[in-house]
């Protein structure tokens, strides 16, 4: 969760935190975290460096606030009575569209979540609870397998990784408010995943 040191920082008129994080976000998933300095940011920013301190206590905590949003966001999915009560093949329909939902509204920030490289205490945590997430999802997959509601003859883990495949990639060519809806993006992934491409007289 976002410390409280930097939850609580009040910025300069003008700005507020959220705003600094959406574009350090932008900047992040241009440049690449590493290779973005404070002053490369300040510069997007259009304010000093010593600005910024006014808002984080640092460019860490920045993507500390950004990876809790993307992360925060696909956890809560996995909390719903949807996700942890019913049928497997349901919970699972639903974990998917939860997803795809979070995906579609924080997608620069699942997008940055997805490029992690692990080198920082930050990304190594964050990229722990993406493991997490993860092995719930394949735990549900394996239950959908158990119950005879989705196909055993394809090997779980091979299920597993094309369903996060399939719906990671949407971060590279998802284009927010064009004429592909969320709700149909969801509803096509679902189609596919769970009835495939064959027509059905």
């Amino acid at each position: 969760m976002p410390s409280s040191q930097a939850a609580t920082r009040r910025g300069r008129p003008g700005y507020d935190q959220q705003t600094v994080l959406n574009i350090a976000v932008g900047v992040f998933n241009r440049h690449g975290y590493e290779a973005t300095s404070m002053g490369v940011l300040a510069e997007n920013l259009g304010i000093s460096k010593s600005a910024i301190y006014h808002h984080v206590p640092s460019k860490g905590d920045l993507l500390r606030l950004a990876l809790d949003h993307a992360l925060g966001g696909l956890e809560a999915v996995l909390t719903h009575a949807s996700a942890t009560s019913g049928k497997a093949d349901q919970r699972l329909e639903y974990v998917l569209r939860g997803t795809i939902a979070v995906l579609t509204e924080r997608l620069p920030f699942v997008t940055l979540l997805l490029r992690l490289r692990g080198n920082t205490e930050v990304e190594r945590e964050a990229l722990e609870r993406r493991r997490a997430f993860d092995h719930q999802v394949a735990s549900l997959v394996e239950a959908a397998r158990s119950e005879g509601s989705i196909r055993k003859d394809i090997d779980p883990r091979t299920t597993t990784r094309l369903l996060f495949g399939t719906i990671n990639s949407v971060v590279e060519w998802y284009k927010p408010g064009g004429p592909l809806t969320p709700q149909k993006l969801a509803d096509d992934v679902i189609a596919m995943v769970f009835e495939g491409l064959h027509h059905h007289a």
